[in-house]
């Protein structure tokens, strides 16, 4: 394993992290708030921190798998844990645990919050703590390949560690320029929702949070209600872009290109579509009788289907108190996700699709046994490496729900609250049901299931393999 390639682009990521940081502290130095100073200090000691791993060039610049599996993890990990200090510092009673969490929560655009008051949050560390939504969304690693020209040949191998979903390609021949256009796309969209908040009413401040917790689908407020004060269209508009950002990227980058047959027949975003129509449709009918208003109604079950199923976590209404069928579909819709190549979480829809056309294909088989059959997704035929890997990907994460929900069982929680904190969090979505639900949080665990939790964040963020490979032996092992 090329241990100090792994070091450098460690490094690396912290001083970017410490420049991102001037945002931040430019917001609270025009409040006249204090806490500039800690994010200042944690800005300069990121850096320190990040010159001393990244400081020399190593000779090999190469890496793989391996090692852009670990460069992931490690760079979530110690990203995080600088990322907590201006937490812990400025809010009065939550621990570094408590900062972790709640850091690790905003970067992986879980949402999960173990505050219980957030009004009274300086702005400027109430800034930091959405603007690491933006920044996870997207992916950390690929902001770096999009600005290191030291790591154009290999890169793809950092891509695929960190992007959501079964596969990663490249919309252009390098790896660097994919990264660029995909950032481009991604500031491009949020500007346009600040812009929309704005002349909807919502100053520069409240829609920059806002836009940064919908555009990286995480779910973090300004308000203790989230986005139950809202107007009727401001909630429309964080609706339109929470659906937007729940698609897969590359149907931006092809509309762009002008190549709009293939965009619109796009067969992943035609069935995400489908799926959230269909559970919509269901939730308000079902609904209908508690909410009062026929454009409420749709506005409510349009808004609290699209943050759940593209893991965002914003609520208008309490869905908690939503009668058992509805509650029951959110939970699909949470477990499901959005499509493979946005900054949703969940399984993701490809993979929800592919499965089906797996099973399909199996009953076929025992009707008529000597039939050959092979499976086409997005008019392509799905390689066996891709079968395998989505195949894999189930059990290791039936394996890791079921060993996490025994752990955070011994808290004693209730059945729902254990089950869905953890649905919750592993599939990135922040709140789930009764004590964890959109008007409660996850204060009340023990520091042990926070950790747990934490895992879960990390691990559903970075597609499970990162997080499990770092407690194999085999992994630190040197190749022969």
């Amino acid at each position: 394993m090329n241990k100090r390639m792994i070091a450098f682009f460690v490094g690396r990521v912290l001083r970017i992290e410490a420049f991102l940081m001037i945002l931040p502290v430019a917001v609270s130095l025009f409040y006249r708030e204090a806490e500039w100073i800690t994010l200042a200090v944690t800005a300069v000691f990121s850096y320190l921190f990040g010159l001393a791993l990244s400081f020399r060039k190593p000779k090999n610049m190469t890496f793989y798998t391996r090692e852009g599996i670990m460069s992931v993890a490690f760079s979530w990990i110690f990203m995080s844990v600088f990322g907590a200090i201006p937490l812990w510092h400025a809010v009065d009673q939550i621990g570094f645990t408590d900062a972790l969490f709640e850091t690790i929560s905003g970067f992986t655009t879980t949402g999960a919050s173990i505050l219980t008051e957030v009004e009274s949050l300086p702005k400027g560390i109430l800034f930091w703590r959405s603007f690491t939504h933006w920044v996870g969304g997207m992916g950390i690693l690929v902001f770096v390949v999009a600005l290191l020209p030291e790591a154009a040949g290999d890169s793809i191998y950092l891509m695929r560690a960190e992007s959501p979903g079964p596969s990663v390609g490249k919309f252009v021949p390098k790896v660097k320029s994919t990264a660029k256009i995909l950032y481009q796309i991604y500031i491009a969209i949020t500007l346009a929702e600040i812009v929309a908040l704005m002349i909807t009413g919502m100053s520069v401040y409240d829609a920059s949070v806002i836009s940064f917790g919908t555009v990286g689908t995480g779910g973090f407020a300004v308000t203790n209600d989230g986005c139950m004060g809202f107007s009727a269209a401001q909630q429309w508009v964080i609706t339109f872009f929470m659906i937007a950002c729940g698609a897969n990227f590359n149907v931006y980058f092809l509309i762009i290109a002008r190549k709009f047959r293939d965009a619109f027949r796009s067969e992943e975003v035609i069935a995400y579509l489908s799926i959230y129509a269909l559970i919509t449709i269901l939730v308000g009918i079902n609904v209908r009788h508690s909410i009062t208003g026929t454009g409420d109604l749709i506005r409510h079950s349009m808004f609290n289907v699209a943050s759940v199923m593209t893991t965002t976590g914003f609520a208008t209404v309490d869905f908690n108190l939503w009668p058992t069928f509805s509650k029951i579909l959110m939970l699909v819709a949470m477990f499901i996700g959005g499509c493979a190549g946005s900054t949703a979480g969940g399984v993701k829809v490809s993979r929800v699709t592919i499965g089906i056309k797996t099973i399909h294909k199996e009953m076929e088989h025992f009707v008529h046994p000597r039939s050959v059959k092979i499976i086409k997704f997005e008019g392509k035929p799905v390689e066996h490496g891709v079968l395998r890997g989505i195949n894999v990907y189930f059990h290791t994460y039936i394996a890791i729900f079921a060993a996490s929900i025994l752990l955070v069982a011994l808290d004693g929680k209730d059945f729902t609250s254990t089950v869905t904190a953890v649905l919750a969090t592993f599939n990135n979505i922040g709140p789930g049901l009764e004590m964890v639900g959109p008007t409660g949080n996850f204060s009340q665990f023990s520091p042990f299931a926070k950790y747990v939790l934490m895992f879960d964040m990390l691990a559903g963020r970075l597609e499970l393999f990162p997080m499990l490979l770092l407690f194999m032996p085999r992994t630190w092992r040197r190749q022969k």
